[in-house]
């Protein structure tokens, strides 16, 4: 995985910019003697703020990109002047991005669609210059408020893909070679388990034009909702798939075993993975007769459709794609897909589990606040700063 460019988890440092603090300053020129206050506020410091991008399927732009700062606030000046407004600093991300804190666990955000903005840390609020505090009774205010200060978090940002179809079999159930067969998509195919090592989309064009997206998950084995095999790492993205299409090999010893299994890692992984539709293919059926895949029939679950393919010949193929589209589109899957929307991502993480699975990452397990030399320096500076000994004619 060190060498692929699917990249789905990534760790970063994030810090918003402090707020400018107001400026101090009495008007005090030739033939005015009596200026009066004129001290500027101080600019506003920027936020982070996450965007969806649809242009990014990865976070490979992100992997090198550890720390992101928005610039702080200016200061304010005399004469009225403003201090001019950090700019914010924007993390494009592909839709389909869910946001945890690193140090908690705990859900932050999610980023679903093109265009959406989440702000993630808000720059800090510029203070209030002493042109602001005079009054009738207070002519010549001699103090001024700082501004606000930065916020910081890091920040874990995880991919989960947005398909419509995922793949569900332990390896070499002949998940990739479906997803080759019925669209343009060439994932690696042979004869060993956990070929497939990252997840593969393809389009499976069907009637009039329609179409849509299956999901090759990498394969999965009993205890992987514990981190056996690829553990963790890829069951995230059968989340946000609307439809969970089974696979079991046609010379197994016992499908609904099999399909029992899987399953059950499914809801050990996410119970409310469970609520999605589920259709069951029984692959490698070229090998079968008529005679024995009746006889399989029987032995297969009663609960959801069952479809025998085989990929190789094409055997059951349109079949497959009408039972999925059937399914995709039946009004008992919309609603569940509105109902589920919010809840399959809301979810903190398991801290039993988040420590192995940082390391597991490749992550460092230790928060680590990296400063630049300057941001350090003006922010002992701010705190020393006393308004109150402030010279009148400073500028």
């Amino acid at each position: 995985m060190a060498e692929s460019n699917f990249v789905d988890y990534v760790k970063i440092y994030c810090r918003s910019g402090k707020g400018g603090r107001g400026s101090m300053h009495l008007r005090h020129v030739k033939y005015q003697p009596n200026g009066g206050p004129d001290g500027g506020d101080g600019g506003h410091g920027g936020s982070v703020i996450l965007r969806g991008n649809h242009n990014y399927w990865t976070l490979l732009h992100l992997k090198f990109e550890r720390h992101v700062r928005a610039e702080h606030g200016g200061n304010g000046g005399r004469d009225k002047c403003h201090g001019t407004n950090g700019k914010d600093a924007y993390i494009d991300v592909p839709c389909g991005t869910v946001v945890y804190n690193a140090e908690t666990g705990k859900y932050v955000c999610d980023v679903t669609y093109d265009g959406q903005e989440v702000v993630l840390l808000k720059g800090g609020r510029g203070g209030l210059g002493n042109f602001q505090f005079r009054s009738a009774t207070n002519q010549a205010p001699r103090y001024a408020q700082p501004g606000e200060p930065m916020q910081e978090m890091t920040i874990i940002l995880e991919l989960k893909l947005l398909a419509d179809v995922g793949l569900v079999g332990f390896p070499n159930a002949g998940k990739s070679t479906l997803l080759s067969a019925l669209s343009s998509a060439r994932p690696k195919i042979a004869n060993y388990p956990f070929t497939t090592l990252e997840p593969s989309l393809g389009i499976v064009g069907y009637r009039d034009r329609q179409s849509f997206v299956m999901a090759d998950i990498p394969g999965i084995i009993e205890g992987a909702s514990e981190g056996k095999g690829l553990g963790l790492r890829f069951l995230r993205h059968i989340e946000r798939n609307s439809l969970l299409l089974f696979m079991v090999p046609g010379d197994t010893d016992d499908i609904k075993k099999e399909y029992d299994i899987l399953l059950n890692e499914l809801k050990n992984f996410n119970p409310e993975m469970l609520d999605k539709h589920r259709v069951l293919a029984v692959t490698k059926a070229d090998l079968l007769d008529e005679e024995l895949i009746e006889m399989l029939r029987e032995t297969t679950p009663d609960d959801l459709p069952v479809v025998f393919i085989s990929s190789v010949t094409g055997k059951g193929l349109d079949e497959l794609k009408d039972v999925l589209w059937r399914e995709l589109n039946s009004e008992s899957n919309k609603l569940q897909e509105i109902t589920a929307e919010d809840t399959l991502v809301h979810r903190d993480k398991d801290m039993s589990r988040f420590q192995a699975e940082l390391a597991a990452e490749g992550e460092d397990l230790d928060f680590v606040d990296v400063e630049d030399l300057d941001d350090m320096e003006d922010v002992e500076d701010m705190d020393d700063f006393e308004y109150e000994d402030m010279d009148e004619n400073e500028k």
